[in-house]
């Protein structure tokens, strides 16, 4: 059976174009760790980032290696980023920020598999935010859309141009600014990191 890559086959999420687009998303499963911080300096979400790989990894090779499902590529991290006053967003310190840190997995995972993924990482290194972790769907619905490339201390152009695009066509913004990171920091020069960029809309 050939490996599933949800990035390839269901490009219209994973792979917009750099001009933004209204798209429906439908219902999706996750691994999710909420927290409050800046991204760039707090524990926390370095901890949760850690745990959510961790264990997206510990179930991919356990689906794998006793053939319970199509082998598949671990999806990238997603960040949903807001503050109780969503119209002071662009101007709060983010260090007031509240996130969700999440990744996808495959309609296949049950609460089963996750529950046996968590157990074999506590043994292994239990590590800090192992007991945050929660497996449930999350519906987003419409949105507008963009691919983003560069380093993510720059991406308020392009917000604030995705957001006028949702505006000017008969849309208002709802809920939380929601980033998808499809690059490694770690790997890639911040000028080629890509990011796709959503935010939730209604008529």
């Amino acid at each position: 059976m050939d490996k599933i890559d949800l990035k390839k086959t269901e490009k219209q999420f994973y792979a917009p174009k750099k001009e933004p687009a209204i798209v429906e998303i439908p219902r999706m499963n996750f691994l999710i760790v909420d927290g409050k911080g800046d991204p760039n300096t707090s524990q926390e979400y370095v901890d949760a980032v850690q745990v959510l790989y961790s264990l997206s990894y510990t179930l991919k090779f356990y689906i794998k290696h006793n053939n319970l499902g199509p082998d598949y590529t671990v999806l990238p991290l997603e960040g949903l980023w807001w503050i109780d006053d969503m119209e002071m967003f662009k101007t709060a310190k983010k260090d007031d920020w509240l996130w969700t840190a999440m990744i996808r997995q495959p309609d296949f995972i049950t609460q089963e598999h996750i529950n046996t993924a968590i157990d074999s990482v506590r043994k292994k290194n239990n590590p800090t935010k192992l007991t945050s972790v929660r497996f449930e769907s999350f519906t987003e619905g419409l949105v507008v859309q963009v691919m983003y490339v560069g380093p993510y201390t720059d991406e308020g152009p392009t917000i604030e141009s995705m957001h006028k695009f949702a505006m000017d066509n008969g849309y208002r913004l709802r809920d939380k600014h929601h980033e998808i990171y499809l690059s490694d920091p770690r790997r890639a020069k911040p000028e080629k990191l890509k990011t796709v960029i959503r935010q939730p809309i209604t008529k």
